[in-house]
């Protein structure tokens, strides 16, 4: 479990409720797997969460999350979202407070 979270990120700001939760998992899929993004292999997606446009993202491979969080901004962009949509990105921990996730 503990290897697990060292390939885990939690990306706040996902736009909740304008596509079906497997769509969106697929867009957050597809965003955190390109290059351009200094994203990887990407292991599991989890949403929807209990905190509202909250996602888990869990990579196969722990460098990708170093990389993934050394990116400025993470915009989701997709055809299927009317606009881009600013993610915040940060390292997954079990102490993660809901205090600090942006509303």
């Amino acid at each position: 479990q503990a290897a697990r979270s060292t390939r885990t990120i939690v990306i706040a700001g996902v736009p909740a409720g304008l596509l079906q939760d497997d769509v969106m998992a697929d867009i957050l899929t597809i965003h955190f797997q390109m290059s351009r993004n200094n994203g990887g292999d990407v292991e599991e997606v989890t949403y929807p969460t209990r905190n509202k446009g909250v996602a888990y993202i869990t990579f196969e491979d722990p460098g990708v999350v170093e990389s993934v969080l050394k990116k400025d901004q993470h915009l989701l962009q997709d055809k299927r979202l009317a606009r881009l949509y600013p993610l915040a990105v940060s390292r997954y921990s079990q102490h993660v407070s809901s205090s600090l996730i942006p509303l």
